[in-house]
């Protein structure tokens, strides 16, 4: 009888170990996936495994390529899926990021903050000085870097986007008005002080350098623009979808960049830090003062997060598809400049959606 119940007790166990390995493993297409470091190897992923409706890729191609786009890619779970060149560029060439790559600068303070080296939450001048603006300094010692952040320094946006102190003066209190400035730029400044170096000295050790992006920051007419290729751009998109993570490593502190994709301020309900929000209830837009119902970008997903900048610059977040989308290029419609946000958006995701869904 006790040899009877060891041998039961023996076939149990071995149904039960290979029940678990029969079960269906996770296909490791549907991984989170992260190129290395160098070279140019990127895996892929086919329309035809993700179901997507390739009939409709063509129409997409031809509205980009008409809208002027230079580069344009579609990440999903790190894979590229779509990749394209138009109007003279490809995969080798350069092209700007305008402001959107404000969200560099908001990823490099979430670095140096975690090292300690500053706070969101102190005083900018704690590392500017006093008289980094033409504020009396009561006020001007009332802004933070968080303030700087949101966009929500109180500076007049109607000095134009100079950062001099003559061109930075009060208009309100910080944290009780919001308004598209320039002067985020100051958290370069920030950033340089507390490390002892350049800010971009500080931003290829800690971020480029670890994500393999490649890319500078060159002055424009008094502003640092980033420039990059559009396979850099989507790097540092994948590094936004997970959170700051790359691969195993940390990169900039997940509860950071989760705070940084969420509203940052009661004024603008579609403005993190640094980064736009869609499916808000409201939206603020540049050089204006007015409040607009709905969402940022109707067609768009509404967890999507975006960073947008001048002449339709755009990097597209949407952690819910697990996807990144990059554009790159000259304005999409040339009668209208635009300084964020642009119909193109709205009519790029209605062109999306029809190959996606």
């Amino acid at each position: 009888m006790k040899k009877y119940f060891s041998f039961l007790l023996i076939s149990i166990l071995f149904l039960n170990c290979s029940s678990d390995s029969d079960s269906p493993e996770e296909n490791p297409s549907d991984s989170m996936y992260f190129p290395p470091i160098s070279g140019i190897t990127w895996e892929t992923k086919s329309m035809a495994d993700l179901g997507w409706n390739e009939s409709e890729v063509q129409p997409l191609l031809n509205y980009l390529e008409e809208k002027n786009t230079k580069g344009f890619i579609i990440l999903v779970n790190g894979r590229i899926v779509m990749e394209n060149y138009f109007n003279d560029h490809n995969a080798n060439l350069p092209w700007y990021w305008a402001s959107a790559g404000k969200t560099l600068t908001t990823a490099t303070i979430g670095i140096a903050q975690q090292e300690g080296l500053l706070s969101i939450n102190d005083k900018v001048s704690d590392y500017l000085g006093i008289g980094w603006t033409s504020a009396p300094t009561n006020k001007e010692n009332l802004i933070t870097n968080k303030h700087l952040l949101s966009m929500t320094s109180g500076l007049d946006d109607t000095f134009g986007d100079g950062n001099d102190p003559s061109d930075l003066q009060y208009k309100a209190d910080a944290g009780t008005r919001w308004a598209y400035h320039n002067v985020f730029e100051k958290l370069q400044d920030v950033i340089a002080n507390a490390s002892n170096q350049t800010f971009d000295s500080y931003f290829t050790s800690k971020l480029k350098s670890k994500i393999g992006m490649t890319g500078a920051w060159i002055e424009s007419d008094e502003f640092n623009v980033y420039w990059s290729t559009t396979r850099s751009t989507a790097r540092f998109g994948l590094l936004s979808l997970n959170k700051g993570k790359w691969n195993s490593e940390v990169i900039v502190p997940e509860a950071y960049m989760m705070e940084a994709m969420s509203t940052s301020q009661t004024i603008n309900n579609s403005y993190g830090y640094l980064w736009w929000l869609n499916g808000k209830t409201n939206y603020r837009l540049p050089q204006t003062q007015l409040q607009f119902p709905g969402s940022l970008i109707p067609n768009g997903p509404a967890d999507m997060v975006c960073g947008l900048g001048k002449n339709d610059q755009k990097i597209y977040v949407i952690p819910s598809k697990k996807m990144v989308v990059i554009r790159l290029g000259d304005v999409a419609n040339q009668d209208n400049p635009t300084f964020a946000l642009s119909g193109f958006d709205n009519e790029l995701w209605q062109k999306i959606n029809a190959v996606i869904n």
